[in-house]
């Protein structure tokens, strides 16, 4: 299983691409998939990270509504893509624009997947979240972190 970390700051050309890091790029060879991710950024998995995010989909109950429309959700906006010789991939309209994505973005590490964001909105959501860490890790404590 692929473990991503990192931050990196990219550009976006006219046509919508993206240069994947090169530290990512050997575990997206074979392909990738892109979806709308949580806290308006976009999720990047590798065929077999996307494949288990999708298994634990599909194990929860499809009677409750919250089931269908985060399923519904992931998968209407998703979109798979091969990074090409240069390591870009094209990031479709749909996505660029749920992420307020323009020119550039800064792409994280994010353990099994990778996260794009809209640069200032991570440095943003970066800032905020640094002054909550040791409550947020408190909080968390009962789960072993």
């Amino acid at each position: 299983m692929a473990m991503f970390v990192g931050e990196y700051k990219h550009t976006i050309d006219e046509k919508g691409r993206l240069t994947i890091p090169a530290k990512f790029r050997n575990d997206f060879e074979s392909g990738l998939y892109v979806t709308c991710g949580l806290d308006q950024c976009l999720w990047v998995f590798t065929r077999d990270g996307w494949e288990r995010f999708s298994e634990k989909l599909a194990s929860l109950p499809t009677g409750l509504a919250n089931t269908r429309t985060l399923t519904r959700f992931f998968f209407s906006q998703a979109s798979d893509a091969i990074p090409d010789r240069q390591g870009r991939i094209l990031l479709p309209d749909n996505l660029r624009a749920f992420a307020n994505l323009a020119e550039g973005a800064t792409i994280i590490g994010a353990n099994d997947k990778v996260e794009i964001w809209q640069p200032d909105r991570w440095d943003a959501f970066k800032a905020e979240q640094q002054a909550n860490l040791a409550a947020i890790a408190e909080e968390l404590s009962s789960f072993g972190i």
